[in-house]
């Protein structure tokens, strides 16, 4: 199980290449992004992206249509994408269009997975995190 936090300002180069930050680079050289909720792209390691998939899987029935169609939405949207010697990764154009990146965005870890976004996308997503805190902690049940 993987345990990503942190939160990383980076920037996209003219070639679409993304670093992923040593603390939440793994010993893998490829990941799997895919469309995220509110236009943030999410990223996995394979164990994960396997465990997720396995997980929907054993969730939607064949026979629920809407779970189905969601399954197939969300599966499509993945591209398994290889970093290269140097550890860049160029960000497929069709989820860059998505998440709305241009150049400034914000990698962050969230629990199983990676979240990247584009800065003013985090940024207005986030804006009052700071003040609503505690409702939104004791929305973890924990």
């Amino acid at each position: 199980m993987f345990y990503l936090t942190g939160e990383y300002n980076h920037q996209m180069d003219t070639k679409n290449r993304i670093r992923i930050p040593n603390k939440l680079k793994g010993e893998e050289r490829g990941l799997y992004f895919s469309k995220g909720t509110n236009n943030c792209l999410f990223v996995y390691y394979e164990e994960a992206f396997k465990e997720l998939i396995q997980k929907i899987e054993e969730k939607i029935k064949m026979t629920d249509t809407d779970g189905q169609l969601a399954l197939r939405v969300f599966a499509k949207s993945f591209t398994y994408v290889e970093g290269d010697q140097q550890g860049r990764m160029i960000l497929p154009t069709k989820l860059k269009e998505y998440a709305k990146i241009d150049k400034d965005l914000v990698i962050c870890g969230a629990g199983s997975h990676i979240e990247i976004w584009a800065k003013e996308v985090h940024d207005k997503y986030f804006e009052n995190e700071d003040v609503d805190f505690d409702e939104l902690f004791k929305k973890l049940d924990i």
